[in-house]
């Protein structure tokens, strides 16, 4: 069960058309692009060479991943860049969704950031499902040290397909 859901750029927001029914009255509609996996996810992509290229474990709607920073995550001298903390926690919540047979992009993120994440160490983000009702799945998620340091947590809300 692996995929990306991409929901930056390509599918985080619907769009809107106009039709016409009769030449004159306009309404709008709304088209939400389907969640498809182009392998070019910026965090779990394998084929995105700049990339974070995640790899998840799942459980019963739980996901997580270790990654080992490379220098162009950094941010200051020594510690990860503060949106790559932000894309784990984001990631590690989407594959939870994943993981519970749903694909579903971010509607909300709250991120409580506790430490610096160290360039040196591995990191290991895990996310997991906490409530769904209908469409919208609640998440969290942490990104800590194998020693269980803890860098980040966040709880967002997911809309699901």
């Amino acid at each position: 069960m692996r995929g990306c859901r991409c929901s930056w750029a390509t599918v985080s927001r619907s769009v809107i058309r106009m039709s016409r029914t009769d030449g004159a009255d306009a309404r709008a509609e709304r088209v939400t692009p389907a969640l498809e996996d182009d392998r070019r996810c910026f965090a779990c992509g394998p084929e995105n060479a700049e990339g974070m290229q995640l790899q998840f474990q799942y459980g019963d709607g739980t996901a997580s991943a270790v990654w080992r920073p490379a220098a162009r995550f950094s941010g200051w001298p020594s510690m990860v860049h503060g949106g790559v903390v932000a894309t784990l926690l984001d990631e590690a919540m989407a594959h939870a969704a994943i993981a519970a047979g749903v694909r579903a992009v971010t509607g909300h993120l709250d991120i409580r950031f506790r430490k610096a994440a160290p360039m040196d160490t591995a990191l290991v983000a895990h996310g997991r499902v906490e409530q769904r009702r209908g469409r919208m799945l609640v998440l969290s998620a942490t990104v800590t040290g194998e020693d269980g340091t803890l860098y980040a947590q966040a709880t967002g809300k997911f809309l699901a397909e």
